[in-house]
């Protein structure tokens, strides 16, 4: 049940707002002052919080930055009196969800904190249900405490229950079908089927079979009926993504089902109804793509009833650290590493990259850097080269960052040596890269290529090795013939 505590130092106010949400499933908590409402939101964790913007002898604004120090998800909506609507829009600024203004009007009062609930459920409920390569017990969540993400959760909010259709435009690896996800999730028709096609990932000669089906004999190889996307997500949602490379014969015949409700299978001639919710999605610029005449205007119009702007992670920093370490617990179930933490250097950098693939390469590079770990925390050394680097791709100094070659366990202090005394970069990272490497190649041959025995003798899960090998590009030819075809040494 929905929890909503009201901190306002009018008994009748608290009264009127237990009044309007008596019977609608959700518990209302109250405070009279600002200390018994600090109390309560450490005890009680409400979803959502009223707090009025005066407090007899404490300002709204005290007990807000207190609330955002005990909890820094809260979502606080403020009461205010008319003349006070200026101080409540610079708490908006700082991070308020919304504010309401006196007498308050019960309607608008049930709606912001209807929407305000949907949203924290959406901070704390998973998106998504089960992800191929993600822990059965660990599901994908949406993550992002910062204002910038905070406004893409209360569009969420607002355009989940309506049945519109939805533009979700951002860079690629932004989270779009998270997005649409969390949208179908909390949506009426989230009992019916959830269906994703990837648009670009299809050849345009069969991409229409896919999304329409097609009859038997309808062309060359139909050999019997298919039933496409929209027919299967009858009743549900329908994400198109990546909708700005598609044909323009497709898009066409996607603006008539939109127009009329209704398509035809290919090859057949009886019309099926189409009962499905349509989000798009698309890293192009689509304004462009239409004054190029490669994108219709008219289905871009029938596409965008509510457009949501997914901001690429450079512009939302400050979740790059719950992000980081959302990965690493998740990664450590996957690859059977053991990593706690990562180091406050480790986090600067990560911090200050300027992740041109997004959370999708944030996301990656945790992994990298679980596999390189030789401890139970990521230090800066373990993460990759390109993050040791400016914004603009450029080394940080005029020492190049050479490759490691291979090398034998008599060569690796020489090259530890050499490396020091001629000032390179990064030194402690790849020599431990080195060193690890040496250790898996040489278990490897003496477990004669079986990873299994392998993973035995060096005491790690054989996921361990096998995402080793992959990183360190080690196939079993390379690390056993090197060995058998030495010429034995003097």
């Amino acid at each position: 049940m929905p929890k909503i505590l009201v901190i306002d130092d009018e008994p009748g106010i608290i009264f009127s707002i237990e009044h309007v949400f008596a019977g609608k499933g959700i518990e209302v908590l109250g405070a009279e002052d600002g200390e018994t409402g600090l109390r309560l939101v450490a005890d009680e964790s409400p979803d959502v919080i009223l707090l009025d913007i005066r407090l007899g002898n404490r300002s709204g604004l005290d007990v807000f930055q207190d609330i955002r120090r005990l909890d820094p998800k809260s979502l606080v909506v403020f009461i205010t009196g008319h003349g006070t609507a200026d101080t409540a829009i610079e708490a908006i600024k700082l991070g308020a969800y919304d504010y309401l203004v006196k007498p308050l009007d019960d309607e608008q009062l049930d709606q912001v904190v209807s929407q305000a609930c949907a949203i924290s459920r959406m901070m704390h409920v998973p998106a998504i249900v089960e992800e191929a390569d993600c822990p059965e017990d660990r599901p994908q969540r949406l993550i992002g405490g910062a204002a910038a993400m905070q406004a893409v959760f209360k569009q969420i909010g607002r355009v989940a229950p309506q049945d519109v259709n939805v533009l979700i435009l951002g860079e690629s690896g932004t989270g779009k079908e998270l997005v649409a996800r969390a949208i179908y999730h909390h949506s009426r028709r989230n009992q019916a089927p959830f269906v994703a096609i990837n648009c670009a990932a299809i050849p345009e000669s069969l991409l229409e079979s896919e999304l329409f089906g097609h009859e038997r004999g309808a062309f060359t190889g139909a050999e019997h009926r298919r039933i496409g996307k929209f027919e299967q997500s009858h009743g549900g949602t329908l994400l198109l993504d990546e909708i700005g490379d598609m044909a323009p014969g497709t898009q066409a015949k996607i603006l008539r089902l939109l127009q009329e409700g209704s398509f035809e299978r290919l090859g057949g001639s009886q019309a099926i109804a189409a009962d499905v919710r349509v989000i798009a999605a698309t890293n192009q610029d689509l304004d462009g793509l239409i004054e190029q005449g490669r994108f219709r205007m008219d289905l871009y119009y029938r596409l965008r009833g509510v457009t949501i702007r997914l901001p690429p992670l450079r512009e939302h920093r400050e979740d790059i650290a719950e992000l980081a370490h959302y990965f690493l617990f998740r990664y450590n179930r996957q690859l059977g590493t053991a990593v706690q933490s990562i180091s406050p250097e480790a986090l600067d950098l990560l911090e200050r990259h300027n992740w041109p693939g997004n959370v999708r390469e944030l996301q990656s590079v945790i992994r990298e850097s679980l596999i390189a770990s030789a401890g139970p925390t990521v230090i800066a050394e373990f993460l990759p080269a390109e993050l040791h680097r400016g914004e603009g791709g450029e080394p940080e100094s005029e020492t190049e960052v050479r490759p490691m070659p291979d090398m034998d366990w008599r060569s690796l202090p020489e090259f530890v040596e050499s490396a020091v005394a001629e000032g390179q970069k990064d030194v402690y990272r790849r020599a431990l890269e080195q060193f690890d490497r040496l250790i898996v190649a040489a278990a490897m041959r003496q477990a004669g290529g079986q990873q299994n025995r392998a993973a035995e003798i060096l005491g790690i899960s054989r996921v361990t090795l096998r995402a080793k090998l992959r990183h360190m590009h080690l196939a079993v030819e390379k690390v056993l013939l090197p060995r058998q075809t030495e010429e034995p040494r003097n």
